[in-house]
């Protein structure tokens, strides 16, 4: 009797649920949520910046510059700018603008800068003349020709020339050459390269140096080390020293042609 009373009081039992298990999202899915947010993110973050942007794209009214102007003149650099002149403060092309700029004769380089809130600034840094080149050409002190066709070439500068494309070549051996003969007291007025390859330079006191195609770094010291302090006091007297021998030198003298002593040969003929 009890067990029949037993079974039908559990067959009335609640019975415990199960708990069911959390539902997963494929992992694709899941990434595919976060590129969404992400992009949505990103989308929000550029459409505020353009209209940033197009906020503070104001005109270009000032164009403002620096500069020693010494070769260069503002009015030069605000031509070159004025095709820019129409571009907003933001979307103005500062690159573009720093190259026009730089194509001005005399200008080595240009650096251009916003200032807020409609301004453009203009830095210039003009080239340096080392030398001219030809009749009109100037050199600067990388050997690079910077002008083709001066206007006004100073008359101070020392005069190169060579064949075309051997401006570098002769301004390096300037620039080498000049600060050891400065050492001696003496400067460099003219260096030439024939078409053959052979160097001479003229000095200020009137002094033509032949230096011939071969060892010419070794002759020029030479001529420092040697023959320098020979004429240094009857430079007005000479006209040229030749240096092509392999053990002496020549003088050429205003009055007459006379090989100084010391010279055993001519000058060799693949050098003359």
């Amino acid at each position: 009797m009890n067990l029949g009373r037993l079974m039908r009081r559990n067959r009335f039992k609640v019975k415990p649920k199960v708990a069911k298990a959390a539902r997963t999202w494929p992992q694709f899915i899941l990434e595919w949520r976060t590129y969404v947010r992400r992009g949505t993110l990103l989308g929000l973050v550029v459409l505020g910046l353009g209209a940033l942007t197009w906020a503070l794209d104001r005109p270009v009214n000032i164009i403002s510059m620096d500069g020693s102007f010494q070769r260069v003149s503002p009015g030069q650099i605000e031509k070159a700018v004025a095709p820019f002149s129409q571009s907003g403060f933001m979307s103005a092309n500062l690159g573009r603008i720093e190259r026009a700029v730089e194509t001005v004769p005399w200008v080595e380089h240009a650096r251009v800068a916003r200032r807020w809130p409609n301004s453009l600034h203009v830095a210039v840094i003009e080239q340096i003349a080392v030398a001219r080149w030809g009749d009109s050409g100037l050199l600067n002190a990388r050997g690079e020709l910077f002008v083709k066709a001066a206007a006004h070439v100073p008359a101070e500068l020392p005069r190169l020339s060579g064949p075309a494309g051997t401006e570098l070549n002769v301004a390096q051996r300037y620039l080498s050459a000049q600060g050891r003969m400065l050492e001696a007291g003496m400067r460099i007025a003219a260096l030439r390269l024939d078409e053959r390859g052979a160097w001479e330079m003229d000095l200020y006191s009137g002094v033509t140096i032949r230096l011939g195609r071969q060892q010419v770094d070794e002759r020029l010291d030479r001529f420092i080390r040697t023959t320098a302090s020979v004429i240094a006091h009857r430079l007005s007297e000479i006209t040229y020293v030749d240096m092509r021998y392999a053990n002496g030198f020549a003088i050429g003298w205003r009055n007459q042609v006379t090989p100084a002593t010391g010279v055993a040969k001519r000058p060799d003929d693949t050098d003359a």
